[in-house]
């Protein structure tokens, strides 16, 4: 019999187009002195991995859905600690999450807000310690800024041999491993019409190389320039086929650290990324590897989503 209870409250927000469900109640004991090591745990978790996979599956998700479980912080430093989830298990960062989570800790009174001005939220997930700086005028929000743990390029031009050939991909760390490849070296670009194509290629790129622990893989192209720094319009498919509906947080960050490396962003530059969607995060690089992405976060909706124990299809199914 089921263990998961019959009943689970979230509060669901988009940002930049990407879902995330969050929950804070109803969770089941979550050994760990540390988000880190709770996460590390979590797969062995059987209620706790049932709750996700209610949520994560079909008919209450679907194979994009992505969410966070509320849990302690590390230490008192942080106001909260996060586990993040998606189809296929936890992931080590999530910068679209981070942004949803602090518009909601703002929206729910967690985190004291201006009327007119900002509030951080600091957060702790599984790759350290991360804020959101919650932008308010007028009582609403306006935007969020994500500041990440510090990224670090791993690897520049590694082949990879896919069914397009051989091509060559940058790696960098932002809080989980991205790899970075022009869409066009795919015969490719980054329009819903290659979206087949891109999960595809992204996929074989994550398989060939296994020793990097891959979490996503950016499709990306250049748009001409803004004035204020490079432009370009990315598809980041990440754990086993998914695409991010937003330009992809963290994945932003892998991004930024890598056209600083090549020279083409500089301090007081910012890059505008684009997602398949047409969704817009802009990104500056700080020192010592420190990236700060801004988007937009907005509630959808609170959901009490029931498990009927009598439902043959029980937590649901993917397709």
């Amino acid at each position: 019999m089921s263990t998961t209870p019959h009943e689970v409250r979230t509060t669901d927000y988009h940002a930049a187009g990407e879902p995330f469900r969050i929950v804070d109640e109803d969770l089941p004991p979550i050994p760990g002195d540390t988000v880190a090591q709770r996460r590390a745990l979590a797969l062995r978790l059987g209620p706790l991995d049932e709750l996700r996979r209610l949520l994560v599956r079909e008919p209450r998700g679907h194979s994009g859905m992505y969410g966070g479980f509320v849990v302690p912080p590390d230490d008192d430093g942080a106001h909260f600690g996060v586990l993040f989830w998606h189809k296929d298990g936890y992931s080590t960062a999530c910068g679209h999450g981070t942004m949803a989570l602090g518009a909601w800790a703002v929206d729910t009174g967690r985190v004291h807000a201006p009327d007119d001005g900002d509030a951080v939220v600091r957060i702790d997930v599984p790759s350290g310690r991360v804020s959101a700086t919650v932008h308010r005028a007028g009582g609403r929000t306006t935007g969020v800024t994500f500041r990440n743990v510090p990224t670090r390029v791993l690897a520049r031009k590694v082949p990879v041999t896919t069914g397009h050939g051989t091509v060559e991909v940058d790696i960098a760390d932002s809080g989980a491993c991205y790899v970075s490849v022009p869409a066009h070296a795919l015969g490719l670009d980054t329009t819903p019409a290659s979206l087949p194509g891109l999960v595809r290629a992204g996929r074989e790129i994550r398989a060939a190389l296994p020793a990097h622990d891959v979490y996503g893989v950016i499709l990306y192209e250049d748009l001409p320039d803004t004035p204020e720094g490079p432009r370009q319009r990315n598809v980041t498919v990440f754990a086993d086929g998914q695409i991010d509906r937003s330009p992809c947080g963290s994945g932003t960050s892998a991004r930024l650290a890598l056209l600083g490396e090549d020279g083409r962003l500089g301090p007081g530059d910012t890059l505008t990324h684009e997602s398949v969607a047409g969704t817009v995060f802009t990104g500056r690089l700080l020192l010592g590897g420190v990236t700060e992405v801004t988007g937009t976060a907005y509630r959808t909706g609170t959901h009490a989503f029931e498990l009927d124990p009598h439902d043959d299809l029980g937590t649901g199914f993917l397709l």
